[in-house]
């Protein structure tokens, strides 16, 4: 069974630092790009940051840089991929999307509709 399975969300307040956790699992995730995006209800989801197969090449969106780190494992039998949240602000609440493209390799893409496989999400909440 193919799965990816966020974790590590939770209530913070301004200025906290997070880890989120997704565990790939099911198919070979090693030779794909990954990625995080986040949504608040009634908006898009929006792109966060991606990495590349071998975690060589990193993207992030502008309003991260500097504040979230986005990182991989390329374990045995599955893929770990997180998400390193410091100095959170209130406008990072959102339910966090890990994200696979299939044999994705260099290509980093920001349009959800490029990627194959997706977790459940997990809600990060930012009070200030």
């Amino acid at each position: 069974q193919v799965q990816m399975v966020e974790s590590g969300g939770g209530l913070m307040q301004t200025g906290d630092s997070l880890r989120l956790s997704c565990e790939a699992s099911g198919r070979t995730f090693s030779s794909d790009s990954m990625a995080w995006f986040r949504q608040i209800p009634g908006k898009e989801r929006d792109f966060v940051a991606g990495i590349t197969w071998g975690g060589g090449r990193t993207l992030y969106t502008d309003s991260v840089k500097g504040r979230f780190t986005i990182s991989r494992d390329n374990a045995k039998d599955m893929v770990y991929l997180y998400l390193k949240m410091d100095n959170l602000k209130s406008e990072d609440t959102a339910a966090y999307y890990c994200a696979s493209k299939a044999n994705g390799f260099n290509y980093m893409s920001r349009d959800p509709e490029h990627y194959d496989y997706w977790g459940q999400g997990t809600q990060v909440t930012v009070s200030e």
